[in-house]
């Protein structure tokens, strides 16, 4: 039966043999699904009933190839599912037990590509420890189940990966950079530090070029740096979080100079990213705080309603801006300040050891919750281990947290606040924290969050704050909150804003991908 079809192995064999066929066929599955306990429970509770390798299963089997055709303008690692092996091995089909064994091959490649298609390729804990958001892993029963109950599989594979504009759109733009990259790129760097209204020659044609080529200027043969391109640098400076005044200067000709396969690596980890999402509520109404973007934003029925500046966490390995979600449940008007131990004893008690007057804004606490004058102590007596004294800054316009702190209780003790260091927010990286966000604008955030549950939300925080007592104000409805890091992410045109990795965990994801197999070369199908 060498090169047979699948239907005339299934389908021609004599009456008389069709029950050891069967038991071939299901000894077969069984070992070939033993290692995956979901998928060998699966096939004993349905009687070993063939979903890929019988002629009913076709229609099925032709979506799933064709699903694992379009994994490579995913972004997934499109050797993980070795689909040419599978296609070879459907044609060279010659026992029941080949059969059996290429039946449970195709069903654990399918999870393997469900599971990554729908919630990631990657286990990004074991790459970054800052990574810390919960995955929601799809049910393998689940995925079996559905593909088998759906009037269409090509509509229930199609429907696995995440649904959003901003996936399509990511899809879309890796999909054209692939193209530009096969076409040669961008063109030429533009050689120069800074150029700027007025100006012509071959710098300013190179940057004309470069602009056509990424859509932000229409055709032109101009040689000047006139309006039309002062006005593409303009809108290429807004989509990068730039200050926007349409001259290219250093910063802004530095990242004109990226090349297309960079900015590709960060869609294709944008999109790994989207993919974590996937099995998430975001909620109707959420918190958007995008780390490399140093913003927070509410998020009302898909369209943002709120925007303020933030500062994150500095980039070192103890201070950095950790990734998940949670929901937002309460702020806290005129906050005292609770010092982690680790800002105790890494940083105040050295200083106290030198001068025990130091930072006397800050009261020591015992374990009581009584405080200790500093006067009694002898600093000396105690290192970073034995240090029996937590330290509290009472509330004050001066407080480390400012006026207002805005809480999502979780293990990494995160969250949201006001800040008395207003001058970092005119910087244009801020990553000064110790890895809580500082929000430019928290009065009015409070405001915003507030309207749900109050007539007139700034008199009723203001009253509360003119007390100087610190206060907690529960939400009513408690807000989703999401920590992300996307470096490459469509806003409302659909056109992709690109950040820096600050932290640098976006090279160490694309290296995670590229290892697993996700390829940059252009596409070929």
């Amino acid at each position: 039966m060498g090169g047979a079809s699948l239907s005339a192995v299934v389908l021609t064999s004599p009456a008389n043999a069709q029950v050891p066929a069967l038991a071939g066929f299901a000894q077969a599955v069984a070992e070939g699904a033993a290692a995956e306990p979901a998928l060998a429970a699966f096939y004993t509770e349905h009687a070993y009933a063939p979903i890929w390798t019988d002629a009913a299963a076709a229609p099925r089997r032709a979506a799933f190839f064709a699903a694992l055709d379009q994994a490579g303008a995913h972004g997934l690692p499109v050797g993980r599912y070795q689909a040419e092996a599978l296609r070879a091995k459907f044609a060279a089909i010659e026992s029941e037990r080949e059969r059996g064994l290429l039946e449970a091959e195709v069903s654990r490649t399918y999870l393997a590509w469900a599971r990554d298609i729908s919630s990631g390729a990657l286990e990004p804990k074991k790459i970054d420890a800052g990574i810390v958001r919960e995955i929601t892993r799809p049910d393998p029963a689940v995925l079996l189940a559905g593909l088998i109950a759906a009037p269409s599989p090509e509509h229930f594979l199609r429907d696995l990966a995440p649904k959003t504009p901003q996936y399509a759109n990511l899809m879309r733009v890796r999909l054209e950079l692939a193209d530009q990259i096969a076409q040669g790129g961008w063109g030429e760097k533009v050689p120069a530090k800074r150029l700027g209204p007025g100006e012509g020659g071959p710098a300013v044609v190179a940057l004309r070029d470069r602009l056509m080529k990424m859509g932000y200027l229409g055709r032109s043969v101009s040689a000047s740096y006139d309006a039309a391109l002062q006005k593409a640098v303009q809108s290429y400076q807004f989509d990068l979080g730039m200050k926007a005044d349409g001259v290219a200067g250093e910063a802004t000709l530095s990242e004109i100079n990226v090349a297309p396969e960079e900015r590709l690596k960060s869609v294709l980890v944008a999109m790994e990213r989207a993919r974590w999402l996937n099995g998430r509520d975001l909620g109707k109404r959420h918190i958007w705080v995008n780390i490399t973007d140093f913003s927070a934003r509410i998020i009302d029925d898909g369209k943002m309603s709120f925007e303020t500046v933030t500062v994150v966490g500095q980039n070192r390995a103890d201070r950095r801006t950790p990734e998940f979600s949670d929901e937002m449940e309460m702020m806290v008007i005129n906050p005292s300040w609770s010092v982690p131990r680790s800002i105790t004893v890494k940083e105040y008690l050295p200083m106290m050891q030198r001068n025990p007057g130091a930072a006397g804004h800050i009261q020591l606490v015992d374990s009581r919750g009584r405080t200790v004058s500093r006067g009694s102590v002898d600093f000396s007596a105690y290192n970073a281990r034995n240090f029996p004294f937590a330290m509290r800054q009472p509330p004050s316009q001066g407080n480390a947290l400012g006026l207002v702190k805005f809480l999502f209780p979780n293990p990494y003790n995160i969250y949201l606040h006001d800040t008395p260091s207003k001058s970092l927010f005119q910087r244009e990286v801020r990553d000064f924290s110790h890895g809580c966000i500082r929000v430019g604008r928290p009065f009015d955030l409070a405001y915003a969050l507030l309207a749900r549950q109050a007539d007139d939300p700034q008199g009723y925080f203001q009253k509360i704050l003119k007390t100087g007592a610190e206060t907690t104000v529960r939400l009513k409805e408690p807000v989703p909150v999401h920590l992300v890091y996307f470096t490459a992410w469509p806003n409302a045109r659909g056109r992709i804003e690109y950040r820096h990795d600050v932290y640098g965990r976006d090279a160490a994801l694309y290296g995670a991908l590229a290892k697993a197999g996700v390829e940059l070369a252009p596409l070929t199908n």
